[in-house]
């Protein structure tokens, strides 16, 4: 019996020991936090602006005529090389050289009432100077040979004009360069009563090509002349075009309550297989930089989690925190002050009046970025920096690092782990999402 009361009492403290180390409390286990860094590199950066456009030759003319007729020969086809002054088309002469004949005989006409009527006021004015005659014949006298004057001027004018329009009848290049577009064929009548009808389409040079292309409002502040341009084509696809900004036109065109300014671009084309009409997607380069400090711009939108933040602001001395800072109790207050350092996202959480103040331990100063690093003990603290172009994606570091330098982009702990399991889990105030 006694022996039995023994491994009773046995078992009892085995499983009194059991439940105390069971609930016996062996301290918080701190909480593990891993970064992923990002490294400083020397490297090319650039911000650019797209835009879409067609490409014309820069210089295009619409030869026409300015006469009416029959189109007698066309000299020139489509894509022939011609030269300034070369014979393009002739139209038929016959109508216009009849009225130049008609205007050539009224002009000798003209010219015959004017000797008639000469003679007769000089006869008529010797007469008057003696006073032989009434004043009323020496005034029609006079009259008719004014007169005459005029109609032979008059016919000499219209002889002039029925010469030049006869010189219209011949259709000739206005300069050097490529027949782009042919719009007439022999036999073909051309009027040009109300306007001038184009016969055709002269290019200049198609070695040396223009893109006219349209730029958003919102981006036209940063293009300026000589940027350089990269642009394709769908024709070939696989190639890239260079080229530069010539010109940025101040005239806006308003479509659908969309502002565009137009800005024309330079392209050489030497091989010739930029042809007008294509469609260009170009590239023009506002800002760019070679072999310089290069961050991924992730390091500028990282913020520690309120709670690594809050165990920082607790192990600093207290005459080392910013004026205004937590001690270390306040998770919301260390989250509005991440925030509030970061400059790259809202303030969340109540914060202690009058923290962080400007330029604080965790502020950026100056305009400057901040950015955060690893420490010689593992951890993790803030570093001023000053970047140049930032084209979203990645940003130019001026000062505040060097090639090389690991920089914060994410990080992960056992409490934001367990902050997200639980409110996977508890999903709102009124139980698990269903989901």
């Amino acid at each position: 019996m006694k022996k039995k009361v023994l491994i009773i009492s046995a078992v009892v403290v085995v499983v009194a020991v059991v439940a105390v180390l069971a609930f016996k409390p062996f301290g918080k286990k701190e909480a593990v936090a891993t970064f992923e860094t990002a490294k400083v590199e020397k490297g090319n950066i650039t911000n650019t602006v797209t835009a879409t456009g067609t490409i014309e030759a820069v210089t295009s003319v619409d030869v026409g005529t300015q006469v009416s007729g029959i189109i007698d020969k066309v000299l020139v086809d489509f894509n022939d090389n011609v030269k300034k002054g070369q014979l393009l088309a002739l139209i038929d002469k016959t109508s216009l050289t009849a009225q130049l004949e008609q205007s050539k005989a009224t002009v000798t006409q003209a010219q015959a009432q004017l000797n008639y009527q000469e003679a007769t006021y000089k006869r008529l004015n010797a007469l008057y100077e003696k006073q032989l005659i009434a004043q009323s014949d020496y005034d029609q006298a006079l009259y008719n040979y004014e007169n005459a004057k005029a109609s032979l001027s008059n016919a000499k004018s219209a002889y002039d004009r029925n010469l030049v329009n006869l010189n219209y009848c011949t259709i000739t290049s206005p300069i050097d360069g490529v027949v782009l577009n042919r719009a007439v064929e022999e036999g073909q009548t051309v009027a040009a009563s109300f306007n001038t009808p184009t016969l055709f389409t002269i290019v200049n040079d198609l070695t040396q090509m223009e893109v006219e292309t349209s730029v958003d409002e919102a981006d036209i502040g940063k293009v300026k002349q000589d940027q350089r341009v990269e642009f394709t084509v769908d024709a070939y696809s696989e190639l890239k075009f260079d080229g530069v900004v010539s010109e940025v036109r101040l005239q806006p065109t308003t479509t659908n309550n969309v502002v565009t300014y137009s800005v024309i671009l330079s392209a050489p084309n030497p091989d010739k297989k930029l042809m007008p009409g294509m469609t260009a997607s170009a590239t023009i380069y506002v800002d760019e930089k070679n072999n310089t400090l290069v961050l991924t711009g992730k390091a500028l939108r990282f913020t520690p989690d309120a709670a690594y933040l809050q165990k920082i602001m607790a192990g600093m001395p207290a005459g080392a925190r910013p004026q205004g800072a937590p001690d270390g109790s306040g998770a919301n207050a260390v989250s509005g002050m991440a925030a509030q350092g970061s400059g790259n996202t809202a303030v969340t959480g109540a914060m202690p009046a009058g923290f962080p103040p400007a330029g604080g331990a965790f502020g950026p100063k100056d305009g400057s970025k901040m950015v955060w690093i690893k420490d010689d003990k593992g951890g993790i603290k803030p570093n001023q920096i000053t970047v140049g172009i930032d084209n979203g994606s990645n940003v130019e570091i001026l000062t505040g690092l060097k090639e090389g330098d690991e920089v914060v982009i994410s990080m992960s702990s056992d409490d934001s782990k367990k902050a997200s399991s639980s409110s996977t889990q508890s999903g709102g105030p009124r139980g698990p999402f269903p989901f």
